[in-house]
């Protein structure tokens, strides 16, 4: 039997994330060890294998979408340039990256892959990510259907917690803040009243009473875990893994040989500084068009969010899928991880006309597969099989 391809954009953290009208430090949050430490696991999430706390040794991920839980091949690859890990000597291209860039690169990458392993040509073909691949997926989804490639049989993008609309992004932020009670009535009445969160006001610059409430904001939610806002936010060092451990086994001069290519290239861990954010040259204020465009040539969306997350909450995802007015074609209704006995709300689902989809995933964070990954394995699986997610009607009765 033929695999589907699955491809997984996979982001080190959503420092890239595109700040919206009046955002400034309430969507930064203090960075902890234990950020930094977590932001480097979730490349390996969905992997098959996970590292274990020695940075040496592998367990079986039980809820990865590989062959034997889906008959999917999973590819994946970090967005964008310069993430992850890299070679010293290309430092210097690492500083020219965009939207535009970074959709061309992954074009490029996929084009060779195919020429690579001839095989995977022509089978379906899916993007996944999450955070700013809200950005990089639909991206890349549109230089596929631009070059027009026969060998890229492309069927579907999920993304998750996603970047898609400058303005409603920075809107469903604070209302998800206020309506949790992270903020005051007081600093959400004047977050609404002096920021502009208009399609007009993407990208202008906010007025000093706009920066005052959202530092005020920005103070209220300066000890929570913005990614998991019930998360316990570990501020010691002692109580966690040194962020170290699972890269460690790059360093590894056995290991090399299968990261870097070349003669004499020097394998550095990447650092995260904060000039490159500024070497950014182009993102777009919104893919909400991209989107749109997608539809129109049968493909299929599936929009996901983690309702515990604050940094791309549920209440973003929900005011930009409603920017596009499409008709409803199956009403909001929960569904379930699981059908045997009562069944589990695994969270909520509304499907809109043009194969669009709305999903919820109830107690996930920013990284749905992190903090729920059985429910992250059903909805791939369904996502990848065109179904719909199971319901308590077919729950097994007692």
């Amino acid at each position: 039997m033929k695999s589907t391809v699955v491809a997984l954009l996979l982001l080190v953290a959503v420092q890239c994330l595109a700040l919206g009208p009046g955002t400034t430090a309430a969507a930064k949050p203090r960075r902890t060890r234990q950020g930094d430490y977590l932001n480097r696991l979730r490349g390996e999430q969905l992997r098959p294998f996970r590292v274990m706390s020695d940075g040496k040794t592998l367990y079986r991920n039980p809820y990865s979408p590989t062959p034997g839980t889906t008959r999917r091949t999973c590819c994946s690859w970090r967005a964008r340039r310069g993430w992850g890990t890299r070679t010293r000597t290309r430092r210097r291209t690492n500083g020219r990256s965009g939207d535009n860039r970074t959709a061309e690169d992954a074009y490029l990458f996929l084009a060779n892959w195919m020429e690579r392993f001839p095989e995977y040509k022509g089978r379906e073909f899916y993007i996944t990510g999450e955070s700013y691949a809200g950005h990089y997926v639909p991206q890349l989804a549109h230089a596929i259907l631009r070059h027009a490639s026969p060998a890229i049989n492309l069927k579907g993008i999920m993304i998750g917690n996603a970047v898609i609309n400058d303005w409603t992004d920075s809107k469903g932020m604070y209302d998800f803040f206020w309506t949790h009670a992270l903020i005051s009535d007081e600093t959400a009445a004047g977050i609404n009243k002096n920021c502009n969160f208009t399609a007009a006001g993407a990208g202008a610059a906010p007025s000093a009473l706009c920066y005052d409430a959202s530092d005020e904001a920005s103070e209220s939610l300066r000890d929570i875990d913005i990614y998991n806002i019930y998360a316990p936010n570990c501020q010691s060092e002692k109580l966690v893994t040194p962020p170290i451990a699972p890269s460690r086994r790059f360093l590894r001069r056995d290991l090399r040989g299968g990261v870097v290519r070349g003669t004499g290239a020097r394998l550095g861990v990447q650092r995260i500084y904060s000039d490159v954010l500024t070497r950014w040259v182009d993102s777009a204020k919104t893919v909400l068009p991209i989107i749109r465009e997608l539809m129109k040539n049968n493909i299929r969306v599936w929009v996901y969010s983690g309702d515990t997350d604050g940094r791309v909450p549920v209440t973003s995802s929900r005011l930009s899928v409603n920017q596009l007015q499409l008709p409803v074609a199956a009403k909001w209704r929960p569904w379930v991880s699981s059908t045997k006995g009562a069944g589990e709300v695994g969270g909520y689902i509304v499907q809109y006309k043009g194969d669009l989809s709305l999903v919820t995933v109830r107690g996930a964070g920013h990284e749905v597969p992190s903090y729920q990954p059985r429910q992250a394995l059903v909805l791939v699986q369904n996502f990848l099989t065109g179904k719909a997610l199971p319901d308590c009607k077919e729950c097994e009765q007692d």
